[in-house]
């Protein structure tokens, strides 16, 4: 494949650029939708494309779970910054002093359910 920069990309870096390129290609059509949304003159034509952009915005959810689950860095990135609230900018200074309250999607503590 010609979209490698290196010879002799493993197979684990070659799936990382999959779903790297996969998210890409989401997130471009989320905003392809979203535009054509934003100027459709037909409200049955506009919420067709709603519909398709909101199917986009849940492949794009899937593939960045699944960098989550597979590169630890994306785990630690998502974990400091989503589902928080306060100035984004700083929450990574607020985390490494132990200011910051790291905080799941519904708020409450973890459960352990699963955890051995």
């Amino acid at each position: 494949m010609a979209d490698y920069h290196e010879d002799g990309v493993s197979s684990e870096a070659k799936n990382f650029s999959r779903a790297l390129k996969s998210l890409k290609e989401e997130v471009e059509a989320i905003d392809w939708y979203n535009q054509r949304v934003d100027v459709a003159d037909n409200e049955e034509l506009a919420a067709i494309m709603a519909h398709n952009r909101d199917e986009e915005i849940e492949h794009a959810c899937m593939a960045l779970e699944w960098l989550r689950r597979n590169m630890p860095e994306w785990d630690d990135a998502l974990r400091t910054f989503m589902f928080t609230s306060g100035d984004i900018t700083t929450l990574e200074d607020e985390m490494e002093s132990g200011e910051g309250e790291k905080k799941n999607s519904g708020g409450n503590s973890d459960l352990g359910i699963g955890k051995f």
